[in-house]
């Protein structure tokens, strides 16, 4: 079947609404049609073939899809049907790993040109060249912003690590932690950030500390943790660490110190008879000093203090039970309660003259004294040994254990049966009888 001219050239509007607007020409209000305009803006056939290919050269960037993956490359698709070959040691920094793990079907990625045609006629490109090429322009600007840079331990080397950042970053073992790290090897697979300390193109190094990006973060913390922290309120921590003159605790925030005349109210040789590294414990803040970020605890305020509560329980002339711990030239002292000692003067150990206490009493014996004077103020109490032996009030904690009046006077035969009372009662509290 044929057409004429003239049948194209018809005076009613073409109806036909498969094309568009856009692809066709007009009719004017005669029917006439009028041709679309080509503008300047409109791409010559040439041009757009053009478009289609991509320049090729070694060392130029290029970028693709990812068409095929095998266990030794993959092949990428770079524009009209041109296919390049990523080997697989040139995918990443990484050595023997699966290109199933760097890349996948359909991805799109980003790739350097290594070579034009290799002994078998491939284009072979690298993912991680164009990757170190980028990476470089990256963590150049990242350092001269004073920012962080993300990636991977990808191997313990000697003196560190090797973080993967685009680039082999050397992260030295004193740089990962606050503290030195004796044992690398379980930070190799985990992503960390950190903060670039060198940085030479040339000599392609890279230095890399975690700790710089450690004490940022510390520092923030340790500002936000002194602001809410106040003089005279109680926190719980945990003991971090024990030296000669105290102990740290860390608070949750930052560390602070117990002194070691703050650990308890009686005299500490050793802290770590007091506590252990990993006890929790309840300390109270003494003070805080946020120009040189120390805060000052004590253990031993969040604690009843011994004189206190002794002082609540006895009172003069009441009788108790101790033991000699130490003889001096002017009498001997006598534990009457835990961490609270008292003096015997010489003239109060018995009630013929004495002229040495060794005369009348040994360290680690056990006797009865009473007291004749108790000074909490000064922290100290007077005893006598002479006057137990005259009888008298019992303190409140032995009553139950020995005859006593109602004013809570002893009531005994004689001073041998007394002795044997005294004796048997802290025997039986698994004290040594002396």
């Amino acid at each position: 079947m044929s057409y004429s001219f003239s049948s194209i050239h018809r005076k009613q509007p073409v109806t036909d609404t498969t094309l568009s607007p856009a692809a066709m020409g007009t009719f004017d209000q005669s029917g006439n049609y009028i041709p679309r305009k080509i503008t300047e803006r409109d791409a010559s056939f040439a041009d757009e073939i053009n478009n289609t290919f991509v320049e090729i050269k070694e060392g130029k960037l290029v970028a693709g899809t990812v068409v095929r993956i095998t266990r030794e490359e993959v092949l990428l698709e770079i524009g009209y049907k041109t296919e390049g070959v990523i080997l697989a040691r040139e995918l990443a920094i990484r050595q023997d790993i699966d290109p199933n793990t760097v890349v996948k079907l359909g991805e799109k990625i980003e790739a350097l040109v290594l070579t034009l045609e290799d002994k078998e006629g491939r284009l072979l490109l690298s993912k991680k060249r164009a990757q170190y090429e980028r990476a470089w322009g990256d963590v150049e600007r990242i350092k001269n912003e004073d920012g962080t840079v993300e990636g991977h331990v990808i191997e313990e080397v000697k003196g560190g690590l090797i973080v993967d950042i685009g680039l082999r970053g050397f992260l030295p073992a004193s740089l990962v932690e606050l503290r030195r790290v004796k044992d690398l090897a379980p930070y190799v697979g985990q992503k960390i950030q950190a903060k670039i300390l060198e940085l030479d193109r040339q000599r392609n190094n890279v230095v890399l500390s975690r700790r710089a990006v450690l004490e940022a973060t510390q520092r923030e913390s340790r500002d936000g943790f002194l602001v809410n922290l106040k003089v005279g309120e109680t926190r719980k921590g945990r003991v971090s660490s024990i030296v000669a003159f105290g102990v740290f605790v860390d608070l949750g925030g930052m560390d602070g110190l117990i002194h070691v005349s703050e650990l308890s109210w009686k005299h500490v040789d050793n802290p770590n008879d007091i506590v252990k590294i990993g006890d929790e414990v309840e300390v109270k803040v003494l003070e805080i000093d946020g120009d040189r970020e120390r805060i000052s605890l004590s253990l031993k305020a969040t604690q009843q203090d011994p004189w206190q509560a002794f002082a609540q329980g006895h009172a003069v002339n009441q009788l108790v039970y101790g033991r000699v711990t130490k003889i001096v030239p002017f009498g001997a002292f006598v534990q009457v309660g835990d961490g609270i000692e008292g003096l015997v003067h010489i003239s109060e150990m018995s009630s013929h003259h004495v002229e040495a206490p060794e005369q009348v009493v040994t360290p680690g014996e056990e006797l009865w004294v009473k007291i004749i004077d108790l000074d909490l103020a000064r922290r100290r109490i007077s005893l006598s040994i002479k006057q137990a032996a005259e009888g008298g009030e019992l303190a409140p904690e032995y009553r139950d254990q020995f005859k006593a009046d109602e004013q809570g006077n002893w009531v005994g035969t004689d001073d041998a049966t007394r002795e044997a009372a005294w004796g048997d009662m802290f025997q039986a509290e698994g004290q040594p009888n002396t």
